[in-house]
Parts: C-alpha cells; structure tokens; sequence
C-alpha cells in the first residue's frame, strides 16, 4: 500500500452537485481545491434520484395532460411504452457512467480523487482509494463535508432477507414488478406510485398517517390522494406494516391490523438519514451519524476554529438539491472570502448567509397534478405566531387553466403577512403549476408588498392570471 500526502487549499468530501458547487465556487476564489468521492461524481441527484425520477414521470404527467386536451386525446388512448420510458430514464441518468461530471471538473481546475474520505482530525482527510492507496490531504483552509443522506429502512422483522427497495432501486430499476408495494407518504412516495403505476405495476402505498405530503398545505395531499385512486393505486391510510418475507419470488407483508399483502417488491421511502457514519467526525469530536448543525454561513457551529463546513442534505436545513446547490455557491463565496481575509456580508440576504433556507425553500412534486409551494404553510404560520390571511382560489376558474386543460382541477393558496403585506408563502396544486412557483419564489424573497404586485399584470390567457384573481379575492 502506497502513501502519498498532498496539500489543497480546499478538501471536499462528496462530489454530488453539492460538492460539485462548493469546489467550483472556492476554486473560482484563487482557491486550490479537490473533491474526493467514492462513487459517481454528480451523485444521488444526477444517477438515482433528480434526474432519474424526473426522466420516468415526465411521459406519465405528459400522457395525463394531452387526454385533457380535446382532438388529442383519443391519440394518447394506449399503455406507456415502457422500453421507451426507461431508455429515455437511462439516457438521463447518463448511463450510471460519469465521464461527462469528471471532464467538466478538470475543464474547471477541480481534482479529483476516487475513494472514500475520511476526516483525520483538524483539516486533515485520509482517501483510502479504489486501488488500495491511502491519500492524506491537508486544507489550508477549509473541508466541506458534502456527503448528502441515504435512504432510512426501518428495523422490520425480515426485511434484511427480502432485498426491499429504496429510492434508488425505484428509480433505476430496469423491469416492471406486476405488483409493487410502497411504504411512505411522501413527495418519493407519490412520485414513485405515479410513475410505476402508470408504468403497468398495480400499486399499494401503505401510509402510516393519515395522509399524503403532511409538510405542505393539507390539500395538496388531498388532491394527490384522489387522483393517484383514479388512476389506480390501493392508497390506505393510518397503516403500519409489522413483517415481511420472501417465499420464492412473492413478498408476503404483515400489517399491524392483522390484514395481509402480498406483493413483488417493496419500497419504502420513509425519510433520509445523514452520510456521516463513517467520515470521521469522532476525530473532530462529533458524533458518527448525527446531523450536521451550522450557521448561515454552512461552518459547523460545533467545530472550533471555522476550518469545517457541512454543505447540503448534510446539514438538514432544506433536503433539497436546489437548495444544497444554493448553500454551496454560499459556502465557497465564503471560504474564498475568509481565506483572503475579506469581510463578509453577513447581513439578512447578504451575499455570505444562506437566509433563503428559513425563509423560502421552493419545492415542486411532480405528481399529476403537480404540487408547488415556498414559504410558510397555514400550519408553519399557526406554530410560528405569524399572523397572516389565507386566500384560496380554484384555479379551474381561470381563462388559462380552461384552456390548459378540459375539466381541470387545481386550487391555489397565498398567506398575505397581515402586519408587513406581503406574500409569506405560496401553494399550487395542479396540471402545470410548477411554472408558476418562481413567480411566487420572488414574491416571497422579495418582500414585494401586494399593493406592488396588483400591478404586475399577468398575460391573458395563462395560468399566472391566478395571481390576478388571488389579490381580488384578497381585497374583497
């Protein structure tokens, strides 16, 4: 075994887009900078998570809106083609093969180093590499832990011998089960029913509450409920699974109210746990395996000497990829910043604090119908104190959802911060709403007060006329 030492002035353990930004944006600093992954470079977003799932629902929602559509939808009558939809589902992904992330990190200055890191003490890390080499890199400044979260599977008697999936079998999985049981209630959960439903798996998602997507407004849930039973999916609430086994190729699952299933596979997608078992957080005196608490800035708060950051899911402030990408420009603006000796802009939406993580997080899920929401939902806002008025409008009654869309279904909620008067947060469910959440997304970061917004008027006929509509219903 060969050792070999190297010095940088930035170390970045996880190479996802997460870590991708943060050495790009340090580097572009004057700073030196290496990434160091043990897998694909480009990470769960871009090989089992973002881009595969995304691949895999868009001829679903594509399918669903062209039979709303008169004169067309007597075209898009048949089955999904489904070589067809995973094909395209590989060709997103890339092919579980990350030339393209590595050529794109040398055309920007960035090593790489292929192994699995771990922390060594203060700005220290060891590589053991894929060839049996041990790397020790010393940061001059700074180590990133951007090593993201995995899938939880709970302690379930049986589930180490049936081979159950998570998200990752979900979305690169390369045949149809014929019955396909779920486990969870949310967005991955939603997402994944819709797609292999309408792949030709028959579904069953077995939610523990008493609902679907519990962080955003109830009716999101409500809409997604109803329309995943008419497409098909067995949708059960307030349901726990006990055991589970495999006699030969069947899945025979136990329910805690005594029922049975059975099944081809299992998926549970019940939430996400933080990578950092085994990066060696006991060196730096952290605990293995917890969460990654930061400031604004995304430096561990628990470290001394400011050299430490945790980027991304990491740190459990928003588990998204967009938002890690936000944090990272974030992170490596200010490593190179401190690393110069350069003030920083600390201040609310300063140029060196993540404050859009509190404030406004923007999320679409990309079910049919569509779900988008940022900021404060009506239960955040009755926890938190903050005073605000609820408007909801159905945005069928508007000119362009009509024509989006025969007989569409969609209902659209902003909460009017009643002492400041401006949006706090947005929710839209339904056929192509995604697009309006950017809109919304500046609304909220922006402050922009509604007797401002009354003016930004919305092009006839389009589905942003809601935002017309929200404000007169608000002002009657």
């Amino acid at each position: 075994m060969q050792n070999v030492s190297l010095v940088y002035d930035v170390v970045v353990i996880g190479g996802g887009p997460v870590g991708e930004n943060v050495a790009d944006r340090a580097h572009t600093t004057g700073l030196s900078t290496v990434i160091v992954e043990g897998e694909l470079v480009g990470g769960e977003c871009s090989f089992w998570a973002c881009e595969p799932s995304k691949a895999l629902l868009r001829p679903v929602v594509a399918r669903a809106d062209a039979r709303r559509v008169p004169g067309l939808r007597q075209a898009v009558q048949g089955p999904l083609d489904v070589t067809a939809v995973l094909a395209h589902r590989d060709a997103m992904s890339g092919h579980w093969q990350d030339e393209d992330q590595v050529e794109w990190l040398k055309q920007e200055g960035v090593d790489l180093i292929r192994g699995h890191g771990r922390l060594d003490g203060p700005k220290q890390v060891t590589v053991q590499t894929h060839d049996g080499e041990r790397i020790r890199l010393s940061a001059r400044h700074a180590v990133a832990l951007c090593t993201g979260t995995s899938a939880v599977v709970p302690d379930l008697q049986g589930l180490a011998e049936v081979r159950c999936w998570t998200s990752r079998e979900a979305t690169s999985a390369h045949e149809v089960p014929g019955r396909l049981a779920m486990v969870g209630g949310g967005v991955v959960a939603v997402e994944m029913a819709t797609a292999w439903q309408a792949l030709g798996s028959r579904v069953t998602l077995l939610v523990r509450e008493d609902g679907l997507l519990g962080c955003m407004e109830p009716f999101a849930g409500e809409m997604v409920a109803q329309s995943l039973r008419e497409a098909g999916v067995d949708v059960r609430f307030e349901t726990k699974v006990t055991s589970v086994a495999r006699a030969g190729g069947e899945l025979r699952i136990e329910l805690a109210d005594g029922g049975k299933l059975t099944s081809d596979e299992i998926l549970f997608a019940i939430g996400r746990a933080p990578r950092t078992s085994d990066v060696g957080l006991e060196t730096v005196g952290l605990t293995p395996g917890d969460w990654l608490t930061v400031d604004d800035t995304c430096q561990v708060t628990a470290v001394d000497g400011g050299w430490l950051y945790a980027v991304g899911d990491v740190n459990h402030r928003a588990l998204l990829t967009h938002q890690g990408k936000y944090q990272a420009r974030i992170a490596g603006a200010v490593i190179g910043a401190r690393a110069k000796g350069e003030p920083l802009d600390d201040s609310w939406w300063g140029a060196h604090v993540a404050t859009a993580d509190s404030v406004a997080v923007p999320q679409v899920v990309f079910t049919d119908p569509e779900v988008a929401s940022v900021g404060l939902t009506t239960r955040e806002a009755e926890r938190t104190g903050r005073r605000v008025d609820v408007v909801d409008y159905d945005i069928g009654q508007v000119a362009g959802a009509v024509q989006f869309a025969e007989d569409y279904r969609g209902n659209a909620r902003v909460l009017i911060d009643t002492d400041r008067g401006t949006v706090a947060g947005a929710t839209f469910v339904g056929p192509g709403v995604g697009e309006l959440l950017h809109s919304a997304t500046i609304a909220v970061i922006g402050e922009v007060p509604i007797d401002r917004l009354r003016h930004a008027v919305p092009a006839f006929p389009t589905i942003s006329e809601v935002w017309l509509r929200l404000l007169e219903t608000y002002r009657t």
